[in-house]
């Protein structure tokens, strides 16, 4: 079992799905990185995706993009960001997925590229513009290198592109729960139950991650009943960013929040 299967057998077993916390690697610069992920461990985070920052973002919304830009304001490179993974698997157990646009493991060369995260104890890949129907070269690659694989899949997305996203994922199925770019929203969609029903007849006994727009306790807490993981992204990068020096305790707070909503209800009582 990879350490990705690891960590939601850990998360089943304590009934509660795995919290799966994002970072944009290098923002504002590879210290806060691992120090932010040395915190996000403490606070419960059970797997990290460490955001490859790049020039057009097209996925993401304002609080990444800005993040993005300061990434690359201080001059972080994909090189940079195995770097700081390197240092993230020495001083954490965290499970690690990159989380990538397709140009930087491009331009680094797609076999150099998995070699290198591989070797930098990056556990999964997950190309955020790499569609499954061009996939199945880019999985087969990286998981030559020993890494496992995650795809989108979507509320628009019909039931073949569902199913070819979840085939061609060893990880897990990353559901984004509403059409659109990243960032943080007021509430869950009404459709995300069945949109994560749809995804589990395609992936099968696959674990089911949801991200996009989940920001409070309250909504981790609605998507932990439904799924194996919760993604968050955007609620900790701005949450870090309002806080400035401070955003090392401001990060952990809000994971520590977030952690605590992973937890389902019964397991709560059972605790208590």
């Amino acid at each position: 079992m990879t350490r990705i299967g690891r960590c939601f057998a850990a998360a089943r077993a304590d009934d509660r799905a795995a919290f799966i916390a994002y970072l944009t690697a290098g923002d504002p610069d590879g210290e806060a990185t691992v120090a932010l992920a040395r915190r996000l461990e403490r606070a419960g985070a059970d797997m990290l995706e460490l955001g490859v920052p790049f020039t057009d973002p097209i996925a993401d919304g304002p609080v990444l993009q800005r993040s993005a830009a300061r990434a690359l304001e201080a001059g972080t490179t994909l090189e940079g960001v195995f770097e700081m993974a390197r240092r993230i698997r020495r001083e954490t157990s965290l499970a690690l997925v990159l989380f990538s646009y397709l140009n930087p493991i491009h331009r680094r060369g797609l076999a150099q590229a998995a070699r290198e995260a591989r070797e930098s104890g990056i556990d999964a890949v997950l190309v955020t513009d790499l569609p499954p129907d061009e996939g199945a070269p880019f999985a087969a690659e990286f998981r030559r290198a020993g890494l496992d694989t995650v795809f989108l899949a979507s509320p628009t997305s019909p039931p073949e592109r569902m199913r070819r996203a979840a085939a061609l994922s060893s990880g897990f199925l990353y559901v984004v729960s509403r059409p659109g770019t990243t960032g943080a929203r007021s509430e869950l969609p009404r459709d995300l139950a069945a949109t994560v029903r749809r995804a589990r007849r395609a992936a099968g006994d696959l674990p089911i991650a949801v991200g996009f727009g989940i920001a409070t306790a309250e909504s981790a807490a609605g998507v932990a009943a439904l799924a194996d993981g919760v993604v968050v992204g955007s609620a900790l990068v701005a949450a870090a960013e309002r806080a400035g020096a401070n955003r090392d305790d401001a990060v952990e707070q809000l994971a520590r929040s977030l952690a605590a909503a992973c937890v389902r209800s019964g397991a709560r009582r059972t605790s208590a």
